[in-house]
């Protein structure tokens, strides 16, 4: 299957930056105002003015999110690298066979094999793995470990670490292009988000992407920057670039445009457990998948697992009607089946189309069954802490379109039985809004501040 594009007249627009590049930092432990201050070479004022914070004396918290400007006079290349469509795991990738062709390269992948999470895994499908939850395109992936290794087409490579600052080269190669993925990860979405991206080089200093990029050219130039200095940079963008097109050819050959149209908007979807049941909402806008994606999820407890990882009994539904597709233990996606102008897009079974939802911390039942067609409101499975880090039993719920986190409280807001999401300054919290009721994100269990009814 060819992939084409779909016959929207133009794509979902990357926002206008703000005068001034503003970044989050939270706070750690022993941090004051002044140390900060330095850090970031800004006065002690701008940030008492900026976070409204009274004085500079203010008493700092550990874990409150502070606005700090950048002060960044470097700006780099406006080298376009590849199209979104071939950086994230989109229908350019729908007849892709990553097993076929490291077969047909006969590089240490093809023969390599890994323990993951007491799972033995070829070298393929530890690329599957990350490819499909990260959602970063598996060509690319593979064009960065034969960038840094050579592991592609060399069946001895010299050097076994992807990348000069990845810093899980003695933890296995699960680990290190996970940790590769998440930071193409970071430098897309920073840029879907802001408008504008600060990298950061290998010496902790820094540098502007130049506007008017896509967003995958910048998830490109983010990782190679983290990998090297400002004066390998460039040389570095162009080097990857004829790395890719030595194994793939044109990145623009399979270009999906535009991969998130203009005027996308969601389908119908409920809240994911059975109506008259309530579930707390205890955690707003967050990374989709990784730490460095879109703020694309949100999370919800059941209210017989409180504080501990046992098993809920609680149902957790289908938020609307669609295929599923069970990925590791906790992790379900629910394809959804719905129809376009074009009355094309009903539940095809690919990942890389259309609308997706992840299911994250959910186990599934023992009549779901992988492929399985569900309507909304069908019990999938029990909030649990497995597929992921977590204290206490909860599900994690979040979109894709054709392969692109789409954040909750972005152009296309997640609406679930009318409740809209609208983020805060530090991931996880956020409020959810219907007909002028308010509930806001808590790790907690209460009754008016946070409980929701099934419906």
């Amino acid at each position: 299957m060819t992939p084409s594009a779909t016959p929207y007249a133009s794509a979902l627009p990357i926002p206008t930056p703000s005068a001034r590049l503003i970044e989050t930092y939270v706070v750690q432990a022993g941090d004051t105002l002044g140390g900060i201050s330095l850090a970031y070479g800004v006065s002690l004022e701008e940030l008492v003015t900026l976070n409204g914070l009274g004085s500079a004396e203010a008493i700092l918290s550990v874990g409150q999110a502070l606005r700090v400007p950048l002060n960044i006079s470097r700006t780099g290349p406006g080298l376009v690298l590849m199209p979104d469509s071939e950086v994230v795991y989109s229908p350019a990738y729908l007849d892709f066979d990553v097993a076929a062709f490291l077969e047909a390269q006969g590089g240490y992948l093809a023969t390599l094999t890994e323990e993951v999470n007491g799972e033995l895994l070829s070298g393929a499908e530890i690329f599957e793995r990350v490819a499909r939850q990260y959602s970063v395109g598996p060509r690319v992936l593979l064009a960065l470990v034969e960038y840094y290794g050579g592991w592609v087409t060399v069946p001895q490579p010299a050097r076994l670490s992807l990348g000069p600052s990845n810093p899980y080269y003695e933890y296995g190669f699960f680990l290190q292009l996970s940790w590769a993925a998440n930071r193409v990860n970071q430098g897309y979405y920073d840029y879907k988000r802001e408008g504008c991206v600060a990298v950061r080089f290998s010496d902790g200093s820094r540098a502007l992407v130049p506007e008017g990029l896509n967003a995958g050219s910048v998830g490109l130039q983010n990782i190679l920057a983290l990998n090297g200095t400002w004066e390998t940079w460039l040389p570095e963008m162009e080097a990857f670039l004829e790395t890719y097109q030595r194994l793939f050819g044109d990145p623009f050959a399979r270009a999906v445009e535009p991969l998130v149209p203009i005027d996308l908007t969601q389908p119908p979807l409920r809240l994911p457990w059975e109506t008259g049941e309530t579930f707390y909402y205890t955690g707003g806008p967050h990374a989709a998948y990784g730490s460095r994606s879109a703020w694309a999820a949100v999370d919800f407890a059941p209210p017989d697992i409180k504080g501990s990882c046992y098993y809920s009994q609680k149902n957790v539904t289908a938020a609307a009607d669609g295929r599923v597709f069970l990925g590791e233990t906790g992790e379900m996606y629910l394809d959804l089946a719905y129809a376009d102008r074009e009355g094309q897009g009903d539940s095809d079974g690919n990942l890389e189309t259309g609308w997706v939802l992840l299911y994250l911390h959910v186990v599934a039942r023992d009549d779901v069954r992988h492929g399985q067609f569900v309507t909304a409101g069908t019990p999938l499975g029990y909030a649990s802490c497995e597929g992921g880090i977590g204290d206490s039993s909860h599900v994690h719920l979040a979109r894709r379109y054709n392969g692109e986190w789409i954040a909750a409280d972005g152009p296309v807001p997640l609406v679930l039985s009318g409740w809209r999401f609208q983020a805060d300054v530090r991931q996880y919290d956020g409020t959810m809004v219907r007909d002028g009721v308010v509930k806001t994100a808590c790790e907690c269990w209460d009754e008016t501040l946070n409980a929701l009814v099934g419906e």
